[in-house]
């Protein structure tokens, strides 16, 4: 069964990597063969009592060392099909993910119930420890993924019967990660892009890099060449501010296996941001062409970004790159991918910016790939590096400038302002110097009324004025700001 779920476990990765369908149908085929292996050496169980597992949970009971493998591979493998059912555009491909979802997190906490139960004797086992390394990380990964819903959902969750603890999962995965187990891999791994990403792109950036660091070391030591080790070594760098070595490590990175095209594009991604925060816009716009012509993830995105890179640049560099701006942003809104029968957000933001080259006139978006690095919270990672954010805040100075001068100003002109201040206020915030930063925030919120295209640029303009003021140390006014934003 260990073998089986190897096998699914790559093509699913796979398949996430390319969003082929004859790749995520090979996944889905695996997947349901692994199962079907796995509940080959399950307990049998009669009808009834299956269905009352199903609703209530599955009882405690004797099993075998046999039997309790195959309940957390069994747990293992209904998670990662729920998951590729996600990928289903339809509401019933949800419904069904999330059916999925359930039976898998009963499962976890069925086997994390019998783990709490055995005796010293049986957890000496020579396999006891692939077990207990298999529930930290199913119970460890569904606390952490949970944890990141908004409260109201999460109290939702809870009622249903999952659970949404933080710190808990966090502690399941050191506890998974740090043992010699099948799946401690998986836990570090997990843990790193916690840190590394979903606390960037979702949060305010404060991932633990010194407990990434560590917990990559073994296997950095171990596997110098690994393509992922080369890759999460860049990433940790990027968000310390050591731009150079990170592109070093990620065409390392590129170097070290040619098989998955789609780690490559993970490094054309990361090395797209750390030449946009050097505003080194050619070989920015080299990567992001890239991922335009060779990847699949999100085609909407790669195209604004090249746009938006491109408008960065001197009309007269763009024409020798032979670009044309107004036909990449045109290119957006066809593009654009639903997950779950869902818009994608960012996908939606850059088709919402793209409609001011729709029309005959196109108006041109003002600094349009610094306001993406702000969608991609990159000012905090940029922040790290007090020359580039002065060089940063030059460029929007002069392109405040240039609106200033602007003998027909669009109906665009005064959100256009507003990025600006709000981009602005990001720099001088990251810069230490508060007072003007504020001044810029409010500046932005003053104009609410006149605002006519950018709605988001108070809410999230209130909400980075609050971050200014637990800054200063005023947490109580932070609160009170960042509740007006909800």
């Amino acid at each position: 069964m260990y073998h089986a779920v190897g096998y699914s476990s790559i093509l699913l990765m796979q398949a996430a990597m390319t969003f082929d369908p004859k790749d995520m149908d090979a996944a889905m085929t695996s997947l349901k063969d692994a199962l079907h292996v796995c509940q080959r050496f399950r307990k049998k169980t009669g009808l009834m009592e299956s269905l009352a597992n199903f609703w209530y949970g599955q009882q405690n009971e004797t099993l075998t060392e046999e039997e309790m493998h195959a309940e957390i591979c069994c747990a293992e493998v209904l998670m990662q099909k729920a998951a590729l059912t996600f990928l289903d555009e339809s509401i019933i491909g949800f419904i069904k993910g999330g059916m999925g979802m359930r039976n898998s997190y009963q499962i976890y906490k069925y086997c994390q119930d019998m783990e709490n139960v055995l005796t010293d004797e049986e957890k000496q086992k020579r396999t006891h420890v692939h077990f207990r390394g298999g529930v930290s990380m199913g119970i460890g990964s569904f606390n952490l993924m949970l944890s990141l819903f908004p409260a109201r959902v999460l109290r939702l969750m809870e009622f249903l019967g999952f659970s949404g603890n933080r710190e808990l999962g966090l502690a399941e995965l050191r506890a998974g990660a740090s043992s010699n187990n099948l799946r401690s891999i998986l836990s570090t791994m997990t843990m790193l892009m916690f840190h590394l990403y979903i606390t960037v792109i979702l949060g305010t950036g404060d991932g633990n890099l010194t407990e990434c660091e560590g917990l990559l070391k073994p296997y950095a030591e171990r596997f110098p060449n690994g393509a992922l080790m080369l890759f999460f070594t860049g990433r940790i760098a990027v968000l310390k501010g050591n731009f150079t070595f990170a592109q070093e490590k990620f065409l390392a990175c590129i170097a070290a296996q040619e098989e998955w095209r789609q780690i490559h594009h993970l490094c054309y991604w990361e090395l797209m941001w750390t030449y946009s925060f050097e505003q080194n816009w050619i070989e920015a716009y080299r990567y992001a062409n890239l991922l335009s012509k060779e990847n699949k993830w999100s085609q909407a995105i790669y195209v604004y970004h090249k746009a938006a890179i491109l408008s960065m640049l001197p009309p007269e560099e763009v024409s020798k790159l032979g670009e044309n701006v107004v036909a990449l942003f045109r290119q957006v809104e066809s593009l654009r991918l639903r997950i779950a029968g869902k818009s994608i957000p960012t996908e939606k933001f850059a088709a919402k910016k793209a409609e001011r080259y729709s029309s005959p006139s196109p108006v041109k978006l003002v600094v349009p790939a610094l306001e993406m690095m702000y969608v991609w919270n990159g000012f905090t990672v940029v922040g790290k590096r007090p020359d580039l954010t002065e060089n940063i805040l030059c460029t929007l100075e002069r392109a405040e400038k240039e609106l200033k001068t602007d003998l027909a100003p669009s109906e665009y002109h005064l959100d256009d302002q507003c990025v600006i201040q709000l981009l602005k206020g990001l720099c001088l915030r990251e810069l230490g110097l508060l007072d003007r930063a504020e001044a810029c925030f409010n500046h932005v919120i003053s104009s609410e009324n006149d605002i006519k295209h950018d709605n988001y640029l108070v809410p999230f303009t209130t909400y980075e004025l609050g971050l200014l003021h637990k800054q200063k140390g005023d947490v109580n006014k932070a609160i009170t700001v960042i509740e007006s934003v909800k």
